[in-house]
């Protein structure tokens, strides 16, 4: 997998949304075919070191090209707790590609146990209970480093208390291969 080239896939296409390029999806393919395989990306904008935008896709469920593209314009225009990003904050954008692996379900029997099958760092985690779900990337760990308060802040994003843990929500883990 050439990292220059996925970065440029998702560069060009937050570009294209400006009228400044156009990606030859088709070209790319026959060049590089690992970009009509399966892929789930999430793309991370950042700008002046703080958070732009960040969407993704937690499952494989179209091509790594089709995903990159449609999740870095999402990331640049329809991140929710963001403005569309403007074509001058564009030239300035940090962007960083993480790919998924399979999310794994994590079998535990209570917290502790919990504990140790998550490693800090290097996993990924989905949160499920009922309708309410949300994730982390493995990279949230460096701002929220020990277990707890990774898993309080993951439970408030999924809506739900942040002692939600003792209600034993399903736990999904998965690896990424961040690209920046």
């Amino acid at each position: 997998m050439d990292e220059r080239v996925l970065l440029k896939i998702a560069k060009d296409a937050i570009y294209e949304s400006f009228g400044k390029s156009t990606i030859n999806k088709e070209e790319l393919i026959e060049k590089y075919p690992y970009l009509a395989k399966e892929g789930a990306v999430f793309v991370t904008l950042n700008l002046n070191g703080a958070l732009r935008g960040c969407i993704g896709s937690i499952i494989a469920h179209r091509s790594l090209i089709d995903d990159i593209i449609h999740n870095a314009k999402a990331a640049a225009f329809e991140d929710p707790r963001f403005f569309p990003l403007s074509e001058s904050e564009f030239e300035k954008i940090e962007l960083e590609l993480s790919i998924l692996t399979q999310p794994q379900k994590v079998e535990y029997e209570d917290i502790e146990d919990l504990k140790s099958k998550i490693e800090i760092g290097k996993d990924g985690v989905i949160l499920k209970r009922g309708y309410n779900q949300a994730t982390f990337l493995p990279q949230v760990w460096e701002e929220l480093s020990n277990f707890e308060q990774f898993f309080a802040h993951l439970c408030k994003k999924a809506g739900l208390n942040p002692n939600c843990l003792q209600l034993h929500p399903e736990i999904y883990k998965y690896q990424v291969k961040k690209i920046k």
